[in-house]
């Protein structure tokens, strides 16, 4: 059977898929993803788009339901609305559950790793309170409608829907009310929060044709401490309008300067819960060099560079400008640490070499090193780590050619990812190249989402020596 753009077919539910989506398999008709299902109700679905291989549809009417499922708290969490929440007809531990069972099976499919998977809850959002799971995004870029409403888009689609208040969204981004006032020749209003110093910024982005000046959205009303503009709808260039270009964030134990315009994570115990992760996955030591990839403003070089001490050395590479100005400014009272400014396989190809430290502490190792065991453990000689933290998209096969290049001696890996699938297709990638994958821990970073914010912990057995990249040091 075709299935036709509006089409309503009843289907049971299967299987959780990586997107939010679960799987039908009808007898008579291609696989179909459906939103706003659970996994083995009985629904009835409207097909949204089909394809050769397979449909999209929304669960409009739910036949026989979940003992999983709740009323989303809000309005447009639904079929036809606002497209940010995947699981707000779900209760939290099920959501959990969920993302649990889509990062075990992209192991299991992209990897061939069978493990249980279990994903934590983040202060805040522990218990199963009508209030657990929202009011915890710390930023949120609302689009613009021609008509100077600013709102949500809709589920894979540019339309602009009106939800009001975002019910995820945290109360001091609320409180600005973004969706309250009109915003006239804007594409987006952004606006972010530091939870931890109270500071607040909006970014509002012009379209192609603007000409207005950006006091004609009355920005001088916007109870933020500072208002930044964009150069264009796509530029990432800012220009302070009022106040300055960046908040104070607090996580781990100190305060971070962090631009308005570079990437820091949106729940607010997810940057004390990360770091505490990479932390115990590496096990740095006094001495150790470590090579953090993706840095951004310093967060995991920040928290390392004291535990490898003096003695030690941290490098890191970012090719954001804002993000590596506030690295160096973050990491500036540590002398054995260095920000690279580039795109990280440029980097590593014009040389990064760990075993040159401050000290010289950390010799080359042969082709064919030793297991880490020698290296770690037996107290032989100081470590090799590194830390990833890359866009979605997940490592370069360059970075990873790099990694699995013995003489580049890098013996254990803390690779932080926010996408199943990327993260277990580097982890197969690694694995050819001898790495094993020692942990896995997933965070549930983005309640009411697919989103699943993941750490995992990889080591460097004996491998079989890779060829350099194009310019690096042989």
């Amino acid at each position: 059977m075709a299935y036709g753009i509006g089409q309503a077919v009843e289907v049971t539910a299967g299987d959780v898929a990586h997107g939010g989506w679960c799987v039908a398999r009808p007898a008579d008709g291609p696989v179909l993803f459906v939103r706003h299902a659970l996994p083995g109700e009985r629904v009835l679905a409207r097909i949204t788009e089909v394809t050769s291989r397979l449909a999209r549809a929304e669960a409009v009417e739910i036949l026989e339901a979940s003992p999983d499922r709740v009323p989303a708290p809000c309005p447009y969490a639904g079929p036809g609305g606002c497209g940010g929440c995947d699981w707000q007809h779900v209760k939290l531990p099920a959501q959990r559950a969920l993302k649990a069972a889509v990062v075990r099976q992209q192991l299991q499919r992209m990897a061939g790793i069978d493990r249980e998977v279990t994903v934590e809850a983040l202060p805040g959002d522990r218990d199963t309170d009508s209030g657990a799971g929202l009011a915890w995004r710390t930023r949120v870029q609302f689009a613009v409608r021609a008509d100077g409403v600013a709102g949500l888009r809709a589920h894979r689609s540019h339309q602009v829907i009106d939800v009001g208040e975002c019910l995820i969204a945290h109360p001091a981004i609320t409180d600005l009310d973004i969706t309250g006032r009109r915003w006239p020749a804007m594409t987006s209003v952004e606006a972010l929060v530091a939870t931890g110093s109270g500071e607040r910024a909006v970014i509002v982005s012009p379209g192609r044709e603007a000409r207005e000046p950006v006091r004609s959205v009355s920005t001088e009303e916007i109870a933020a401490d500072a208002v930044l503009r964009r150069a264009g709808p796509h530029s990432q260039r800012l220009t302070p309008v009022r106040g300055r270009g960046y908040l104070s964030q607090h996580a781990a134990g100190r305060d971070w300067r962090v631009s308005a315009g570079a990437f820091w994570q949106v729940h607010p115990g997810a940057a004390d819960a990360l770091t505490g992760a990479v932390l115990a996955g590496l096990e740095p030591r006094p001495g150790d060099a470590v090579l953090d990839l993706y840095c951004g403003a310093g967060l995991f070089a920040g928290v390392l560079a004291p535990l490898v001490g003096p003695g030690g050395t941290v490098i890191g590479v970012e090719a954001d400008d804002a993000a590596v100005r506030d690295a160096r400014h973050n990491l500036r009272e540590y002398p054995w640490v260095q920000v690279r400014k580039g795109d990280v396989v440029a980097v590593l190809a014009r040389g990064v070499d760990l075993a040159r430290t401050r000290g010289g502490s950390i010799p080359p190792d042969p082709p064919g090193r030793p297991p880490r065991g020698a290296i770690r453990r037996g107290g032989l000689r100081p470590s090799r780590l590194a830390v990833a933290d890359p866009p979605r998209s997940g490592l370069a096969r360059e970075v990873i050619d790099f990694l699995g290049t013995a003489e580049n001696g890098v013996s254990r890996l803390a690779y932080v990812s926010c996408d199943p699938a990327t993260l277990a297709r580097d982890i197969a990638l690694l694995a050819e190249r001898g790495w094993t994958l020692d942990g896995l821990r997933a965070f549930d970073a983005f309640p009411m989402t697919h989103h699943v914010e993941c750490v995992a912990t990889l080591s460097a057995g004996a491998v079989i020596d890779q060829p350099a990249l194009p310019g690096s040091r042989r």
